[in-house]
């Protein structure tokens, strides 16, 4: 691999001896890297994939096997032995990764990364990442099923670590020098919190308030409705909520706090989404049912995702499992199919808080209530320990005070978060894995409490489903768009929603169950859903799609998963072209603008379109929203959307003026002067890059877990798609996993993702997906009805009990 060849090239150009095996700073010692012994080179081999394997406290064997992807299917005889064998495989491939992210999760970077890590680590145990995991595990062990298998997986992970010879560490423990310490329980419910901070994390109260207080209520309304004037639901609108007999909280007599924040917690990449949806029988060109999901997250290298079946004698499951965490996230069983789509609820909530003098009490009701300390003491690679104290309220951890992006001692904000509540999330999955119909189904999901997702289904009985679930507090009115007063009970979380009143559907009239992470229900819901930053375009290039002919083949989901249509552009791009002034162009401006009229809004690779559209709007969008550039004053820009409705209905509206030119602009202005900025960009661009076209200019790469580290990473992977489109793949983000189920007797599926099984960046298996994902193709998934040799095995591995 590169990275070795160039770290070579940097030891002999040292020509110092000692620096071999001595520490500077946040280099590794070179000469331990380096030794052929017990260095980089031991990770420049294939997985084992054969042989017997002694493991601690099995009942029985387990057989392993694998196919030419290097996925295991794993056979045992209990479940208790599946996943301690669950544990054991996934940390045999993924161990680094694995642990790195309950690093992340729980603010422990530091130790490992240094103090350059110190600000990061501080935050998040200021978001209560580490209370949530404890409050997660606390529910998790009321359950006496689940507290087995969990300390089942955690051992066989353990078993591993122990057997781990330090030649085969993996490479990334070398380059940061440490070593990997035993897994708990606890680090699977970080594991668990890090997915929640990743799609419920984000928040806009502190925003939205800085943006009321400018703008006022009826600007504000303008610029950010609670539904947009299209929507096309995850719930058809046609559903009846008659049934619904619990109201809504009432309103209170409540105002929003308007002070003015200047910075906010930083908060997962708005981008990340999903798409899953599934065609009843009647729908489908074979007559059975057909499901795909393709959640879109980080494209990293190794894969957030690693693909496996889990076999006992009472349930048989394939699908991506979360390393980390027990069970199949995504995948299917003999009888049932599911997967995810993020529900983007709002599960956060700010609260100003009113201290007593020395900050020991809160004001609340006219009382003061005693403050909590949670003292985080987070040790620094190199330096002494830093500590922390982090007050909790009611309503949560105290994340801004003096003592943390705030100077005013008397008052701080408190961070009121689903993820603080705890919930056993782990129990769902491992329903689902032996799940046998729509009822199990319900049952599984019935506890789920975060991050909210839209659960879509299928089975071979026939019957197709999806329902928005979470534990999603019961608002009354505009609760949570902006900071409240901590003070007052009336704004506490009243309730919440009863689970049988989430949005769900069973079987619809149309035929088919989709989600893309637009809004769940239309305004006859009868409880609170605000506009969330839903989605607009993906969902409804989906449902067209299925309006579009009666029934649908396993061929047309893989065309869907890769449609290019770019919706959004043809909303706006052909008005803009219509409309703008072009009497003036310069010859390099008509070329473009030649370009762009001819485009048919596919962002398919060797266009150059897509490259215009980009260029263009992120100019305009920004030029629209100049009056959002407030210096000290954390503030967000409107949704996409809702732009694109004011330009084109609302031109002369005052927000389309420049306030830094003598003129006065409208929309028409606008389209011209940011349509010559593009032109300039993308001439600038295509000198010193190249050809414009969409490939080149969009630059989809797969990076590595640790950025600095760009030879285990893979660049420009030659890919369409885009922002906003059913195959939402941009620059590092987009589909992480696509898989499609039929559901025959037994389900016959297909599955790929951007990344390899393997987590050594020395393994063949390391990224060997991504040209085939790229390309639009998929593997057939042998689904293995037991454990008999086929001849889609290339190895088998026996896990034998040790006693």
């Amino acid at each position: 691999m590169k990275i070795f060849k160039l770290l070579l090239s940097f030891v002999l150009t040292i020509g110092i001896f000692y620096a071999l095996n001595t520490k500077f700073g946040s280099i590794p010692p070179i000469g331990k890297f380096l030794n052929p012994y017990s260095g980089v080179w031991q990770n420049e081999t294939d997985e084992s994939i054969s042989g017997n394997i002694s493991i601690p406290e099995l009942k029985d064997k387990v057989t392993v096997h694998y196919d030419a992807e290097l996925i295991p299917h794993v056979f045992a005889q209990n479940e208790t032995d599946l996943y301690r064998a669950q544990g054991y495989i996934t940390a045999k491939h993924r161990l680094w990764q694995m642990e790195f992210q309950t690093y992340a999760a729980a603010g422990r970077l530091s130790e490992i990364i240094g103090e350059s890590a110190l600000s990061y680590d501080r935050q998040e145990r200021r978001r209560g990442m580490g209370y949530g995991a404890e409050q997660s595990l606390l529910k998790m062990n009321e359950d006496e099923e689940t507290k087995a298998y969990i300390d089942a997986y955690t051992a066989g992970i353990n078993s591993y670590i122990n057997q781990l010879e330090t030649d085969k560490i993996p490479v990334e423990y070398k380059l940061l020098d440490y070593k990997p310490e035993a897994w708990t329980p606890k680090k699977t419910a970080l594991l668990l919190m890090y997915m929640t901070k990743m799609l419920a994390g984000g928040d806009e109260d502190i925003e939205y308030t800085n943006a009321l207080r400018l703008f006022g209520k009826e600007r504000f309304d303008l610029l950010f409705p609670d539904f947009f004037d299209v929507t096309d639901p995850i719930i058809p609108k046609d559903n009846d909520w008659s049934y619904i007999d619990i109201p809504q909280t009432p309103m209170p007599n409540s105002e929003p706090v308007l002070d003015s924040i200047a910075t906010v917690i930083d908060k997962p990449d708005p981008n990340y989404g999903s798409n899953n949806w599934a065609v009843s029988g009647s729908k489908s060109t074979t007559g059975n049912p057909i499901l795909a999901n393709d959640p879109h997250l980080g494209l990293n290298l190794p894969s957030i995702w690693f693909v496996m079946q889990l076999s006992t004698p009472t349930h048989n499951t394939f699908g991506a499992t979360l390393p980390g965490a027990l069970g199949v996230i995504s995948g299917f069983n003999q009888y049932i199919s599911w997967g995810e789509t993020n529900a983007t609820r709002d599960v956060i909530d700010w609260y100003k808080i009113e201290f007593n003098e020395d900050g020991t009490k809160y004001k609340f009701d006219g009382d003061w209530k005693d403050v909590t300390y949670r003292i985080e003491d987070i040790k620094i690679k190199g330096k002494e320990n830093y500590k922390d104290t982090i007050r909790y309220t009611h309503h949560g951890p105290v994340f801004y005070d003096d003592n943390f992006k705030s100077d005013n001692a008397k008052k701080g904000y408190a961070m009121k978060w689903i993820g603080h509540i705890g919930g056993n999330n782990q129990k769902t999955f491992l329903e689902l894995n032996k799940s046998k119909n729509y009822k199990d189904y319900v049952k599984a999901i019935s506890s789920y409490t975060a991050p909210a997702q839209n659960f879509v289904f299928a089975s071979t009985e026939g019957d197709i489903a999806i329902w928005v679930q979470g534990k999603l507090p019961n608002k009354w009115e505009g609760q949570g768009k902006f900071i409240m007063d901590g003070s007052k009970s009336e704004n506490d979380w009243q309730s919440f929603i009863p689970q049988e009143f989430n949005a769900h559907t069973k079987n619809p009239k149309r035929g088919f169950v989709s989600s893309a992470n637009q809004t769940p229900v239309d305004e006859a819901y009868p409880y609170f859903v605000f506009n969330d930053g839903y989605e607009t375009y993906r969902n409804r290039v989906i449902n067209d799609f299925f309006r579009s002919k009666e029934q649908f083949s396993v061929q047309d989901f893989k065309d869907l998963h890769n449609n290019n249509y770019n919706l959004k552009a043809s909303e706006l791009m052909p008005y803009m072209l219509e409309t703008m002034d072009v009497s003036n162009l310069t010859e390099e401006e008509k070329e473009i603008y030649s370009i762009a009229k001819a485009w048919q809004y596919n962002n398919d690779m060797e266009e150059i379109g897509p490259s215009i559209w980009k260029a263009w709007w992120s100019i305009l969008y920004n030029m629209v929203w100049d009056e959002f550039d407030v210096e000290d004053t954390a503030i967000t820009t409107p949704f996409t959307y809702q732009t694109i409705y004011l330009l084109k209905t609302k031109g002369d509206d005052a927000f389309m003026d420049i306030l830094d030119t003598p003129e006065k602009e409208t929309a028409k202005d606008l389209f011209l002067i940011s349509f010559r900025k593009a032109v300039k960009k993308l001439n600038d661009w295509k000198t010193e890059n190249g050809d414009l076209n969409w490939t080149n200019y969009k630059g989809t790469y797969a990076g590595h877990l640790l950025q600095a580290l760009p030879a285990f990473s893979r660049f420009d992977i030659p890919i369409g798609g885009g922002k906003n489109i059913v195959n939402a793949t941009s620059e590092n983000w987009g589909p992480s996993w696509r898989m499609i189920v039929e559901m025959t007797s037994p389900p016959t599926a297909l599955g790929i993702y951007p990344g390899g099984q393997s987590g050594s960046p020395g393994s063949k298996y390391y990224d060997n997906f991504i040209d085939d994902w790229a390309a639009g193709k998929y593997y057939s998934l042998n689904f293995l009805q037991s454990d008999k040799v086929t001849d889609v095995i290339i190895g088998t591995q026996t896990l034998i009990p040790n006693n």
